[in-house]
């Protein structure tokens, strides 16, 4: 049995400072504040996030609407942190349903925290309406010192990890995550014994260069460096395709584990009973701004790949992710968090 933790997934700081850094000056991301001396003579629009300022997906929030002047000419990024994202979600819940508040969220809070929390504060389907991903990236499965050098499958490390039950311990950043979760399939598929250590963030790759933990399962920007560098290894991606960053990391589809394959995306949000026609507008807003170059460059000196679908497509999509992470998370014993 796989016990829930004492607290929450919080945000995940998946790409390094450098690379935020770099993020920060492919468009000067600044969020477009409104001057109170001109804001009542004009339509405020509000994007939320649920984590704090200077995180990945708030700088990415900050991009997104500093092209969106069309749709609304002062925008306001609105940082509401704490619980994992949450509280943000339960703010939208309650805001104006007119096309002026809306969200960038993760797809754990629709996909996952359902199935492992037992008070949410939200319906994941009955108080949104999705809008349409930003952009989306796989995880990627690494190993350190700990384990022999002839290991370079996820085959091999699956037999290594049977061989060797005392050894076999992986870092996330946190229980109750896709990353978690990940993990847990490997075991299952393999039989044997995975040992999970949350991290509540980025540490467990110090931990895995230091040889304290045989593996780690992280967003590809949070290890991309730590690979480069030789520091750890790559075994697979669980990407549905191999990282242009990576081109010689296969996908797990391609080691063999097809039920590993997962990605996490970015996408907007809207309350429940907004109508169509200003859903349509974002939709399209956004779009033509995740569809531009330099947002797409931005993005992949990020490791991170732009997406973009229509409202249906993206309704389509939350309810798969939904599907599929709900009988992994109850397949896994895991204790549900209150």
């Amino acid at each position: 049995m796989i016990a829930g933790p004492e607290r929450p997934h919080e945000d995940d700081p998946m790409i390094t400072k450098r690379a935020l850094m770099s993020l920060a000056c492919a468009g000067g991301l600044a969020a477009i504040f409104p001057d109170p001396r001109t804001a009542s003579a004009q339509t405020v629009s509000r994007m939320l996030v649920g984590f704090g300022a200077g995180g990945a997906i708030d700088v990415i929030a900050r991009m997104l609407v500093e092209g969106m002047k069309d749709y609304s000419p002062a925008f306001i990024v609105d940082n509401r942190p704490g619980a994992g994202g949450r509280l943000a979600l339960a703010a939208l819940k309650n805001s104006p349903a007119d096309g002026t508040v809306m969200i960038l969220a993760p797809a754990s809070n629709f996909a996952v925290f359902p199935h492992v929390y037992k008070k949410l504060g939200y319906d994941a389907f009955r108080d949104f309406v999705p809008v349409t991903t930003v952009c989306s990236f796989p995880f990627l499965i690494t190993v350190g010192p700990m384990v022999p050098a002839e290991v370079r499958t996820l085959a091999d490390f699956a037999k290594w990890c049977a061989a060797n039950p005392k050894q076999a311990t992986y870092g996330t950043a946190a229980a109750g995550s896709m990353l978690h979760f990940t993990g847990v399939t490997l075991a299952k598929a393999n039989r044997f014994e995975f040992v999970h250590l949350p991290y509540g963030g980025p540490g467990g790759i110090q931990d895995l260069i230091g040889g304290r933990i045989a593996a780690t399962i992280y967003p590809i920007g949070t290890a991309l460096p730590h690979v480069q560098s030789g520091a750890i290894r790559a075994l697979a991606t669980t990407g549905p395709q191999r990282s242009s960053r990576l081109p010689d990391v296969p996908t797990v589809r391609e080691a063999g584990y097809a039920a590993l394959e997962a990605s996490e995306w970015f996408g907007v949000f809207v309350p429940a009973n907004t109508p169509a026609a200003p859903v349509n507008r974002l939709n399209n807003a956004i779009r033509i701004v995740v569809n531009a170059k330099p947002f797409k460059a931005a993005l992949a000196e990020l490791a991170v790949d732009p997406a973009g679908e229509t409202p249906n497509e993206f309704a389509q999509l939350v309810k798969a992710d939904f599907d599929r992470w709900g009988p992994i998370v109850r397949a896994s014993g895991f204790t549900l968090i209150d």
